[in-house]
């Protein structure tokens, strides 16, 4: 271990090790493999039941009416090259947004990726460092580690030297250094971080509806279609037309698209989102952004730009002495860590380290504290850290110290102390140390854009009140004057702080813990809580948020318990990445309300003409044709259509209480034309082409009605589904090839009768189960097709 802590590891010893597979070698988190993907795609129970009937209409019928299994190709083809573009997106930004490791390697300190770590490597860590191994402590100062995403306790540890340490944890405070002795599938945490944030849609809860959608229809497929299938062996001529005509209704009972849809709008969410540097590092968290009601913005670094400038140290002593003493302490303190934070570095900038400081003891900063110290040989201990917080109000300065952080400064102060120990309220004050932040000049805009949206703000800092207040006020952030003293609140009074919580805006001097507060008093109201950091304080209140959105120069831990990372911490993505999470939520529910009123026309099609013994009124080749230009073709463009529409709870029951009654009244209408057709003395297959006209005039109601807001592309798509059709009756290779025949215009007139009537109803309806949201929709530049 003296040797390891001395030079690290060789190059022939780690060739060595590599060799032998010792290294870091884990599965990224953000994508599965290549036979996952086609696996997950052609491998389902749809294709299974579909492949089964078109081997019967093979088999029994003509082949015409097996263009159905075309769909088993369209769908599997269709989401692997999507998913594949998911991933190769997604692997791309997780390698640029994997954090390098600093290890000693030859006896000089280097940068590797993760998974270049070998079995014995001396790996340094500072803080906001994730431990990507077990190891031992070689090295420490001040080294204070969480390590409550593995043991649930939220104190720091302090480690010194020989103490273990385990994946998953991350640095706190101070500085150190331990030996890598389990990496790889053997590391602590390893195991548990593949099971928790594997790739993959069966978690989110529209991919549960849509599941329970399908669990719901199996029920009822299974004993309707084999009533269907007795119906037409006893009602057919022969064999070969009971078995089409059963096949016709099975095949219309299924959603085949369903999933299709989702899996796609989820992927193409993951490449738009690619495309603007954010990357979404687990694939539900699409979907979640689309409810997130209330954003919990981190001021440094999300609001203010990385960096800060020294403005003035303003002397408190009246010593002649004091000046340059208290510079030199300043400039000590400011010196003494190997990975000073933004406010440290630009004290470092303007002041180098003096000669003759020699710490004999020091306390690193932490968010908890908000101080850190350190005694010097022959100079006393001196501290430095958040005005208000080292300084009483009876202390001279405290006064200075509130008036400066008002106008939106930042405030340390700067004093002795007789110990290290505690010493806050015993600060002999020197100093005043004034920096400026810096206003990210799209901060506005944003925070503008999401109080447009209905998604609440709230600022959390760890700085003064009045600081985050005079920032909040700056960007016209309601209620921005109204800061909130964090050391005032009712932590023991869970109620008490989430009424506070609702009712104001900005909230100062929170500490790490209080951040986890919030997010859990937050979603106890029943908000979908988004959270930004960048900070190691960030940590855990990222991990407890529906959504924890992290900035790509952020610490290692932050970025690796974040959902989403915005690699380029443009805070301007924020609006993006919430609008692509509410396209995906509202156009899935727009394009399943499609779907799911095929499937019920369908079973209520299946039951009369079982229960009455009647023919089913067109074949799978109708059924092909109809569905092709009524859902499938333009659910494929309404999936990735723009929309800002806001998610709401209950998609399951307000995607049924509309498909179900249009179900209903779209096949009424169809056996209607069907029956009337037939009483008229139709040929079967004139029977069969009215009960086909009125099924697409409805269903192609029921698409304009879907299609709102009519923007020009919606316009043109569904008048381009009109145009197809008409062709299809007026073409005689396409007329012949569907089996339609336009022989009897009384028919026909008939037919389109019934369908306006049964156009009215579906308006009825939809006007009392889905009220048009009046809401301004822009086709913005970025709101373009995604296919």
């Amino acid at each position: 271990m003296e040797q390891l802590a001395d030079r690290g590891l060789t190059t022939a010893e780690i060739a060595e090790r590599t060799a032998r597979g010792q290294v870091n070698e884990v599965s990224r988190r953000s994508s599965r493999s290549l036979s996952a993907i086609v696996r997950a795609n052609v491998l389902t129970l749809f294709n299974a039941v579909i492949a089964a009937l078109w081997v019967l209409i093979m088999i029994f019928g003509q082949w015409q009416d097996g263009l159905f299994g075309l769909v088993i190709v369209a769908n599997s083809a269709i989401g692997i090259v999507q998913e594949l573009r998911a991933k190769r997106t997604l692997d791309r930004l997780a390698v640029v947004n994997e954090a390098p490791v600093r290890v000693r390697r030859n006896g000089a300190e280097t940068e590797i990726p993760p998974r270049k770590v070998v079995l014995g490597d001396l790996i340094l860590l500072c803080p906001g460092d994730r431990l990507l191994v077990d190891g031992e402590i070689t090295g420490s100062g001040g080294l204070e580690i969480d390590e409550s995403l593995l043991t649930g306790e939220a104190d720091p540890v302090h480690k010194a030297v020989g103490d273990q340490v385990l994946s998953g944890s991350f640095v706190v405070a101070g500085t150190g250094s331990y030996v890598a002795t389990k990496v790889g599938d053997d590391a602590y945490a390893a195991k548990l971080a593949q099971e928790a944030s594997a790739f993959g849609l069966a978690h989110s809860e529209l991919r549960a509806g849509v599941t329970r959608f399908i669990k719901y229809i199996t029920w009822l497929v299974v004993p309707i279609g084999m009533l269907l299938t007795w119906s037409q062996l006893n009602k057919a001529e022969d064999f070969g037309q009971a078995v089409t005509g059963a096949v016709a209704g099975i095949v219309t009972m299924i959603p085949e698209g369903l999933v299709l849809m989702t899996s796609i709008a989820f992927a193409v969410g993951v490449v738009r989102l690619g495309r603007r540097r954010c990357l979404v590092q687990e694939l539900p968290a699409i979907e979640i952004l689309a409810r997130v009601d209330v954003l919990c913005l981190d001021k440094t670094g999300t609001l203010t730009a990385g960096g800060m400038n020294l403005a003035e140290v303003r002397s408190l002593a009246d010593d002649p002495l004091t000046p340059s003493l208290t510079t030199e302490a300043l400039a000590a303190l400011a010196n003494l860590e190997e990975t000073p934070n933004p406010t440290v570095q630009a004290i470092r900038v303007a002041h180098p380290a003096p000669p003759g400081w020699r710490a004999t003891t020091t306390v690193p900063f932490s968010s908890a504290r908000k101080w850190s110290g350190a005694e010097f040989a022959g100079k006393g201990a001196w501290v430095l850290g958040a005005a208000d917080v080292l300084l009483t109000p009876e202390t001279p300065g405290y006064g200075q110290a509130a008036d400066l952080a008002a106008t939106g400064l930042r405030v340390l102060a700067l004093g002795r102390v007789a110990t290290l120990n505690d010493p806050v309220g015993s600060v002999e004050p020197r100093a005043l140390v004034v920096l400026e932040q810096r206003i990210r000049p799209e901060a506005a805009d944003t925070l503008r854009y999401f109080a447009e949206q209905g998604v609440a703000i709230k600022i959390i800092s760890g700085d003064n009140p009045e600081s985050v207040s005079a920032i909040a006020t700056a960007l016209g952030v309601p209620g921005g004057r109204d800061a909130v003293d964090a050391r005032t609140l009712p932590e023991d009074d869970p109620d008490k702080l989430s009424e506070i919580l609702d009712t104001n805006t900005v909230f100062g001097r929170v500490t790490p813990h209080q951040k986890r507060l919030f997010v859990s008093a937050l979603q106890s109201r029943g908000h979908t809580v988004a959270m930004t950091g960048d900070g190691v304080n960030d940590v855990l209140a990222l991990k407890d948020a529906d959504l924890g959105v992290a900035m790509g120069s952020g610490s290692g831990a932050t970025r690796a318990v974040a959902q989403i990372v915005l690699m380029d911490d443009d805070f301007t993505s924020l609006p993006s990445v919430v609008g692509e999470g509410r396209r995906v939520l509202a156009n899935i529910e727009r394009v399943s309300s499609l779907f799911l009123t095929k499937t019920f026309y369908a079973l209520v099609l299946s039951l009369l003409a079982g229960i009455f013994g009647l023919a089913f009124p067109f074949t799978p080749r109708h059924s092909t044709l109809v569905n092709a230009l009524t859902i499938g073709v333009p659910a494929f463009f309404l999936a990735l259509a723009p929309s800002s529409e806001r998610a709401k709870p209950g998609f399951v029951p307000r995607v049924l209480r509309l498909a179900i009654p249009w179900g209903v009244v779209c096949a009424l209408a169809v056996h209607l034309s069907y029956l009337l057709a037939e009483t008229r003395g139709a040929t079967p297959e004139e029977s069969r082409t009215a009960a086909v006209i009125t099924l697409f005039l409805v269903t192609w109601w029921a698409l304009v009605l879907i299609a709102r807001p009519y923007l020009w592309w919606r316009v043109t798509l569904v008048g381009a589904m009109v145009v197809l059709f008409a062709l299809s009756l007026a073409v005689p290779f396409t007329r012949e090839f569907f089996a339609l025949t336009l022989s009897d215009p009384a028919d026909d007139v008939v037919s389109i009768a019934i369908s306006v009537v049964a156009a009215l109803a579906l308006t009825i309806v939809f006007r009392v189960m889905r009220p048009v949201d009046k809401s301004p929709v822009q086709d913005r530049p970025t709101d373009t097709l995604e296919v």
